[in-house]
């Protein structure tokens, strides 16, 4: 099998693995790069000594999560598109993982930036974000029917890690989200009467539900302006809206608030739970908001607290007298 006949056959295990669009691209780039590191030098070496030495060679120049996702699409190529399953690698290097606390803001920081940001779906789908601790695709691919105005929660159903979970939703949006919701309706309803091909629909409901994909409980809260080419199938339909522009609009706010922290969209759902810690939920109970499988991730947050610190004082305040700078005599 030629270099091209296996990109091919890792996208149709891909689809046929139900692997999501990005999981696609990002395995499809990892294996074209050890495909063009195996070489007339070392193409008659074992393929655990290869797979070794490429994990070895890319480790001085990428991050940690990177060799890591390296790995994972070189086992699934071996595994399951070549179906010759790789055995023990041995001892190898592994790039350092390095402990990062989480970047987080201030409520007073959250307030500012919010309050800059400008007054449209963006601006809703910002204090979405940071109002029920969403990750940035959470947000962009919610459906009409995972928002519940009466009983004011939100459902994520297939997020990350394909779990489902239910948040609540702030009051302070409910009437600001009916009123998006009913201008999402009328573009729904003139997407109908022109025969727009019907929204995506996750997994295999497509072909057991043909028509479901132009109910209104199907599409997207947070729709494109304009029709997009589909990179799967092809059609021109309707899709959610580009997370690109979200996280545009996110640094221009934080930009103007004048806080010099780098601010992802991350940074939003980290302060959601930093914030919710500080007005007394319990761990367990935020690990369940976050939807966290283990408790260590979620525990993360205790440490960036900034009550655990401020009790504690410097030894410089307690010397003696006043310090006097040192100055470089003439």
């Amino acid at each position: 099998m030629n270099k091209a006949e296996t990109e091919k056959r890792v996208i149709a295990v891909c689809r046929t693995r139900h692997f999501s669009y990005k999981t696609d691209v990002a395995y499809l780039a990892q294996i074209r790069r050890y495909l063009a590191f195996i070489t007339a030098a070392n193409r008659g070496a074992t393929s655990e000594a290869r797979v070794r030495a490429y994990l070895e060679s890319i480790a001085p120049h990428v991050a940690a999560k990177t060799q890591c996702q390296a790995l994972n699409a070189i086992v699934f190529l071996y595994r399951d598109v070549l179906e010759k399953p790789l055995g023990d690698l041995g001892n190898w290097s592994h790039a350092k993982r390095p402990q990062r606390l989480p970047v987080w803001l201030s409520p007073s920081e959250t307030a500012r930036v919010l309050a800059l940001t400008p007054d449209n779906s963006y601006g809703l789908m910002l204090r979405l974000t940071y109002g029920c601790g969403l990750r940035l695709m959470e947000c962009c691919r919610l459906r009409a029917q995972h928002i519940d105005l009466e009983k004011r929660l939100v459902r994520l159903v297939g997020a990350k890690g394909d779990k489902d979970r239910t948040v609540p939703l702030p009051q302070s949006l409910i009437a600001q989200l009916a009123e998006h919701l009913g201008r999402v309706r009328a573009l729904w309803e003139g997407d109908r009467a022109r025969g727009t091909p019907p929204v995506e629909l996750p997994g295999t409901l497509a072909a057991k539900y043909p028509n479901a994909g132009r109910e209104w409980s199907w599409f997207w809260v947070f729709p494109g302006k304009s029709l997009s080419t589909d990179p799967r199938s092809g059609i021109v339909r309707r899709h959610h809206v580009h997370e690109d522009g979200l996280a545009k609009v996110l640094k221009a706010a934080v930009h103007r608030a004048g806080i010099a922290k780098r601010v992802t969209m991350h940074v939003l759902r980290h302060s959601y739970a930093t914030h919710l810690l500080e007005q007394g939920v319990v761990v367990t109970k935020l690990q369940q908001l976050l939807g966290h499988k283990h408790l260590e991730t979620t525990a993360v947050y205790v440490h960036t607290l900034p009550r655990d610190l401020s009790g504690i004082p410097s030894p410089l305040d307690a010397l003696p007298g006043q310090v006097v700078p040192f100055t470089r005599a003439a």
